[in-house]
């Protein structure tokens, strides 16, 4: 992992004062606090998640009761969305959630404990099974929000911004499955926009990170898009069966 970039002065006051929060409430019970997502890698939008994972011993009642009112708040005013995972559930969750633990080994920042994925790999079998499916998932998805909301551009823009993060992640899985790397889930995407001429070329790249950081698009420029990404999506899920007998082939 890169050093840790600084976050700003807000959120690492209320992240501080969460996990201060959390290890009184689970006290012997929490085992590591692992910030994750863009906000572990320094790139926050305003309208970002702040993710944190806690790896804990067992899920008390009592000790989550504790932790609920500062968890509130913190969600309220930092949008502070919270994993609480059990030690015993790591390889198993990583298996079922392989694209979303895939990004979570590239981007990860702990914050209290030891690394619980310090030595871990993902089977390249679970990330092309997982893969699969959420692509499917975002096609059928963005057809349908297309569909609902499409007179009203602001609504699509919500959609693009919405499945961004997920098609990202994606890209990162898909060219894990062909031996390649990039430094984050937004140069995984531009690189398979760039190599494959899929669909929409840079400009789904620079679409996507004004409507991530504005909430808006240039008048006429969301439709397309949305078309744009689904095409994308659709290219991604026809390419991981060829990266799949590829990793399959070079494992054998």
């Amino acid at each position: 992992m890169d050093q840790p970039v600084a976050l700003p002065p807000e959120i690492d006051q209320g992240l501080s004062e969460f996990l201060s929060a959390a290890r009184q409430a689970f006290d012997g019970e929490l085992i590591s606090a692992v910030l994750f997502g863009s906000a572990a890698e320094g790139r926050l939008r305003s309208a970002s998640d702040v993710n944190l994972l806690l790896l804990l011993k067992r899920f008390d009642r009592m000790k989550a009761d504790w932790v609920r009112e500062p968890f509130r708040t913190a969600h309220v005013t930092m949008r502070l969305d919270v994993m609480f995972l059990l030690e015993a559930e790591i390889e198993p969750v990583m298996d079922a959630f392989a694209v979303k633990f895939s990004d979570i080994l590239l981007r990860r920042r702990v914050l209290f404990g030891p690394d619980p994925f310090a030595d871990l790999v993902i089977p390249p079998e679970a990330v092309r099974r997982r893969t699969t499916q959420v692509l499917l998932n975002l096609m059928l998805r963005m057809r349908e929000r297309y569909a609902l909301v499409s007179l009203r551009e602001e609504q699509l823009v919500h959609v693009v911004a919405d499945v961004a993060g997920p098609l990202r992640a994606c890209a990162v899985s898909l060219l894990a499955l062909e031996g390649k790397h990039a430094p984050s889930p937004r140069e995984a995407l531009g690189l398979i926009l760039t190599e494959q001429d899929a669909p929409g070329g840079k400009d789904v790249v620079s679409l996507i990170d004004t409507a991530r950081r504005e909430g808006s698009l240039p008048p006429g420029t969301a439709g397309p898009l949305i078309f744009s990404l689904i095409g994308l999506a659709e290219f991604m899920y026809e390419r991981i069966s060829t990266a799949a007998a590829t990793t399959e082939g070079n494992h054998g």
